[in-house]
């Protein structure tokens, strides 16, 4: 009895932070200290200047040797491409016909990665943790961009101009994505060893404490759970793909492949991360159900923390962690 209490107050110990900055974020939007405006200045700094230098610094501060990352970012591509085919054909088939099955694939294997899933990892691993995490995030980032614009375009036959030019904006997006910029930068100023001035570090180490509380304050933020009517089903299926056959599916091959300790983290915090706020951005610019998008990220973003919860609880209890 006395273990189960320590190992439910560790995994507690971890989520319970986000948890609480996420509710900051709801109670400041409902009090008025911050509004949409804010959140969408704030986003935007999160996601262009500060997480940004968090995973640079990150990287080249690091000890660790990303020559020997090749195996786990090999396996996490790989078990998101299945999983991704996977879920397709299920929901093809479960909502024949349906004209939101590219926003509910979506919600299904889209993670938040980059700020829930780093928030995580920051609470167990600490720096050593996110560098590792970062390089895992750059091809998955990459990834989760061309899966979207598979399982939202509209095949109509005879008619590829539409798909050519949706593929062309998300490629011209990818490369100007700064998250994955500055992974490669941080990475080339890693390996050649290139020194980075002390004042450039601290100030960069500024703006990279900033980034993921200020990110779950804008997430908080931005909740609508009010929004969540209609298509209950539909949005509860892929909120079950999404906290839980995803992360055990891949955490349970994970294992079964040999990984171990940290790898084990990031693999199942990036799978077990709910929808990434972008797939509403994706799901709005290809002409899909945003409505229900916002509502799989509503749902999973709440229902991820009591999912985290329990699967720190079972890996931990395990020491496989």
């Amino acid at each position: 009895m006395d273990n189960f209490l320590v190992q439910l107050q560790f995994s507690a110990s971890i989520t319970g932070p986000i948890c609480l900055m996420l509710l900051l974020g709801v109670v400041l939007k409902r009090i008025g200290l911050i509004n949409d405006n804010f959140i969408d200045v704030a986003s935007k700094l999160v996601f262009q200047v500060t997480l940004p230098a968090l995973l640079f610094l990150s990287i080249v501060r690091s000890e660790h040797d990303f020559s020997s990352s090749m195996p786990l970012i090999i396996f996490g591509l790989a078990c998101n491409v299945i999983f991704f085919i996977a879920v397709t054909l299920f929901t093809k088939k479960l909502f024949k016909g349906s004209r939101d099955n590219g926003v509910v694939i979506q919600g299904s294997f889209r993670a938040n990665t980059a700020i829930v899933g780093l928030a995580y990892i920051a609470n167990v691993y600490g720096d050593a943790g996110i560098a590792l995490a970062a390089i895992y995030v750059a091809p998955m980032t990459m990834l989760y961009n061309i899966l979207a614009v598979i399982a939202l375009t509209e095949k109509q036959e005879g008619d590829n101009s539409s798909s050519v030019k949706v593929m062309g904006i998300m490629i011209k997006t990818i490369t100007k994505n700064p998250l994955v910029i500055s992974i490669i930068v941080g990475l080339i100023f890693y390996f050649i060893s290139i020194p980075v001035p002390d004042m450039v570090i601290d100030a960069g180490q500024y703006f990279a404490n900033m980034t993921l509380p200020l990110a779950l304050l804008c997430s908080g933020g931005s909740l609508d759970l009010k929004s969540l009517r209609g298509d209950k089903h539909i949005t509860w299926f892929a909120t079950i793909n999404k906290l839980l056959i995803a992360p055990l599916l891949i955490t349970m091959a994970a294992i079964w492949f040999g990984f171990r300790g940290v790898e084990i983290g990031i693999v199942f915090f990036m799978s077990a991360a709910p929808t990434a706020a972008a797939s509403y951005i994706m799901a709005r610019a290809m002409g899909g159900n945003a409505t229900l998008a916002a509502n799989i990220i509503a749902l999973t973003t709440v229902a991820s923390l009591l999912t985290c919860t329990l699967g720190i609880f079972i890996l931990n209890s395990f020491s496989l962690m």
